[in-house]
C-alpha cells in the first residue's frame, strides 16, 4: 500500500505532498497544495476520505477530498471560524471535527456533512483559559481532554456525546498540575488505559491512568525529557506513541532533540533511553503508521530530518534530511 507525506509549509502557505518508501522510508515530492495563511494543524476522518487544514491567519478550515489510489487532495471550500485552530482533529465517527484555540482560549465542534464539508454553525463551543493547545476522543469516543500550557497550566476534562458532537464538563472538570508544568499535547496507549501528556514549561512527559468508566485521568509518573545537567532554556512541543505501545517520543525545542523511552506494558511506566538530535527547532514530528520512521520538522531551518525506528528498543537512526521549505509545522504520514 502507498504510503503518504503532508506537510504544512506554514512560511510558504502551503500543503507539501510526498510518497514514502515503506522499506526504506525514503521521501519522493509529488506537490504542492497552495493553502492560506498559518496554514499548520492537518487532520484526516477514520475513513480517510477527507483531509482537513487549519489556517491560524483566517481563522479558518478547509476542506478536501482526499484520492486513496493518488493521495491528491482536492478542495471542496472554507469553513470561516471564530477561533485560531491550533490543534484539530475528527471524532471516532468522522462525523465532528474538534478543535482547541490557543489565542481564543476555546474548544469547539463543527458537524461534518455528508459530502466532507466542515460546517458553518458550531454544535458547541466552550471559552476554557488561555494558551488551550489540544483536543481528541479518546478510543471509546466518550471523552475527551484539553491541556492549556503556559499560565493557564491545567487539562480539561469533558465527557462526549458522539450523537449530538456536545461536550459536558467531567467531574471533576480539570486535572490539577504541578507548578509550571504546561500540559500541551496528549496521547493514548493502544491496548492500555494510560495516557501520557507532555510538559511544554516543564519539559517533562506525565503517565496518566484513564479511568475507562469516569473518563478522568490520575498523574502516576513524570519523566524528563532532557538529559541530565541540561539548564539553558528548552519548551516540548509534541508527542507521539509508537503503534506497538511500547515506545514514546517528545520533541525538545531548544535542545532541539527528540526524547525517546520506553513503555512497561504491565505499568505503563516510562524508563528514558536517550535523545537523538533534531535540529531547527523540531516543533512538530510524526511516525508512519506503521512504526517504522519518524520524521522531525525543523521550524527554523526549513528541513525534514528522517529516522529509522529500531523495534526492538525503540532507538532512532538518522537516515536522511529534506529541504521543505521554511517553517514546517505539521507532519502527517497515511497508509491509503
Amino acid at each position: 500500500m502507498p504510503y503518504y507525506m503532508y506537510l504544512s509549509i506554514t512560511g510558504e502557505e502551503k500543503i507539501a505532498i510526498y510518497t514514502m518508501d515503506g522499506d526504506t522510508g525514503a521521501l519522493t515530492f509529488q506537490e504542492d497544495v497552495p493553502a492560506g495563511k498559518g496554514v499548520m494543524p492537518l487532520a484526516v476522518d477514520p475513513e480517510q476520505q477527507y483531509f482537513y487544514a487549519g489556517l491560524r491567519g483566517g481563522p479558518e478550515v478547509q476542506s478536501y477530498r482526499l484520492d486513496q489510489n493518488t493521495g491528491k487532495i482536492t478542495f471542496l471550500g472554507t469553513t470561516p471560524l471564530d477561533w485560531d485552530t491550533t490543534y484539530m482533529e475528527t471524532d471516532k465517527t468522522g462525523r465532528f471535527l474538534l478543535s482547541a484555540s490557543y489565542g481564543k482560549g476555546v474548544v469547539g465542534v463543527h458537524a461534518i456533512d455528508e459530502d466532507g464539508l466542515v460546517q458553518v454553525l458550531p454544535v458547541d463551543r466552550h471559552d476554557t483559559a488561555k494558551c488551550a493547545h489540544f483536543i481528541q476522543t479518546d478510543p471509546s469516543n466518550r471523552f475527551a481532554f484539553l491541556p492549556h500550557v503556559a499560565e493557564s497550566n491545567t487539562i480539561y476534562q469533558y465527557l462526549f456525546d458522539e450523537n449530538t458532537g456536545r461536550l459536558t464538563p467531567n467531574d471533576p472538570p480539570t486535572v490539577p498540575q504541578p507548578h509550571g508544568a504546561g500540559p500541551r499535547h496528549y496521547c493514548h496507549h493502544p491496548d492500555k488505559d494510560y495516557v501520557y501528556a507532555d510538559n511544554e514549561q516543564g519539559c517533562s512527559v506525565t503517565a496518566y491512568h484513564l479511568d475507562p468508566d469516569q473518563g478522568t485521568l490520575e498523574a502516576f509518573q513524570t519523566v524528563s525529557t532532557l538529559p541530565d545537567g541540561y539548564t539553558e532554556e528548552n519548551t516540548c512541543a509534541q508527542i507521539h506513541i509508537h503503534p506497538s505501545g511500547r515506545f514514546l517520543y517528545a520533541s525538545n525545542r531548544g535542545h532541539d532533540s527528540i526524547a525517546c523511552f520506553e513503555i512497561n506494558q504491565d505499568t505503563g511506566l516510562l524508563s528514558a533511553i536517550g535523545q537523538v538530535t533534531a535540529a531547527g527547532t523540531p516543533r512538530a514530528f510524526n511516525l508512519d503508521p506503521e512504526g517504522r520512521f519518524l520524521f522531525a520538522a525543523g521550524q527554523a531551518n526549513g528541513q525534514l530530518a528522517a529516522y529509522r525506528i529500531d523495534q526492538n528498543n525503540g532507538r532512532l537512526s538518522p537516515l536522511a534530511t529534506y529541504n521543505v521549505g521554511p517553517s514546517p509545522s505539521w507532519v502527517m504520514i497515511l497508509n491509503l
